[in-house]
């Protein structure tokens, strides 16, 4: 098999908050967001992110982007180690890595034309282009995702949702990366048009080698596009494996609770919600055993104590203390 093109090791982020401090000189208090993730992937392929909100996707992807500081870990990019801090290193990352944002119409300048949110890009990243060939690429890219020419000098206000999430993947894609960060594309977005996006993503994958890093909270839009789903929660991975085998027989406690709550389109077809009882811990004070501990209806003893690491093939990891017992 050949080498990763994105490759993730020990991610961790951790957010000084100040808030609820007993003292003004007390040191702040640290806010776990991301808690020492890692995972590989190969070109071309899609991987999957779900949880609960605040468990830290977002986050995940967005540290990877560069957006946000990791606080440890690394991030390989085609087997060059980024280094965060340095200028060439983000131009390289931000050249060959774009992000899709969940907010499409907020992603947008509304200052600016479409054809000239388009066109920024290239101007950063391929000034050797000249005013021709950039406005001939950005022609090409916007036709591309079905925008008509007629709407290239109208603003982003006069779009749709739809069509705005169309016309920030065009202005990720013009300047050809290889690594397309999707921070939960479309879950703004009426579940006619949500399809319609994804089976967009899907073809431009096909066209242009992509790979994709997803993150959602509908288990079902993730099947459909992913080939690997990571399933995250308070900021660790709780299990990783074949989209298939997450959705179909999933292992972990959490991953059948969030499929459980997963809505079956027929109603000849009875399901009942798993409630998860218990409190969510917070992310100022992890509980030192598991991080489930608390909410999970199969936890033993050993979970309040120890952590379970994520064991298992390459291809169906979990972190469960009962799969090793």
């Amino acid at each position: 098999m050949t080498d990763p093109i994105l490759s993730v090791s020990d991610l961790r982020v951790t957010f000084a908050i100040n808030q609820g401090k007993k003292w003004p000189w007390s040191p702040a208090n640290a806010l776990h967001a991301v808690n020492g993730v890692g995972f590989d992937l190969h070109r071309g392929k899609t991987l999957g992110i779900v949880g609960e909100s605040g468990c830290g996707k977002s986050t995940l992807i967005r540290a990877i982007a560069g957006l946000v500081t990791p606080s440890g870990g690394t991030v390989q990019l085609d087997g060059r180690t980024m280094d965060y801090s340095r200028r060439a290193d983000m131009q390289e990352l931000r050249r060959r890595m774009q992000m899709i944002f969940q907010d499409p119409i907020a992603s947008l300048n509304p200052r600016m034309t479409i054809r000239d949110i388009v066109a920024e890009p290239l101007t950063y990243f391929r000034p050797d282009m000249s005013g021709a060939e950039r406005k001939r690429a950005t022609r090409e890219m916007l036709d591309r995702v079905g925008i008509p020419e007629r709407n290239f000098n109208r603003f982003p206000h006069e779009f749709s949702g739809g069509q705005c999430q169309r016309i920030g993947i065009a202005r990720a894609l013009v300047s050809t990366p290889q690594v397309l960060l999707c921070d939960e594309p479309v879950s703004a977005l009426d579940v006619s048009i949500q399809a319609q996006v994804i089976n967009l993503l899907k073809e431009l994958q096909d066209e242009m080698g992509l790979t994709l890093v997803f993150v959602a909270h509908d288990l079902g839009v993730v099947r459909h596009i992913s080939d690997d789903v990571l399933v995250m929660y308070m900021g660790g991975v709780m299990e990783r494996a074949p989209a298939g085998a997450v959705v179909d027989t999933p292992r972990h406690p959490y991953s059948q609770a969030l499929l459980s709550a997963v809505p079956v389109p027929d109603p000849r077809v009875k399901t009942t919600p798993q409630v998860l009882n218990g409190d969510l811990p917070s992310p100022l004070n992890l509980p030192r055993g598991c991080l489930f501990q608390s909410r999970c209806p199969k936890r033993i003893d050993a979970c309040r104590t120890t952590r379970p690491e994520l064991k298992g093939p390459e291809n169906a990891k979990v972190a469960c203390l009962l799969e090793e017992t």
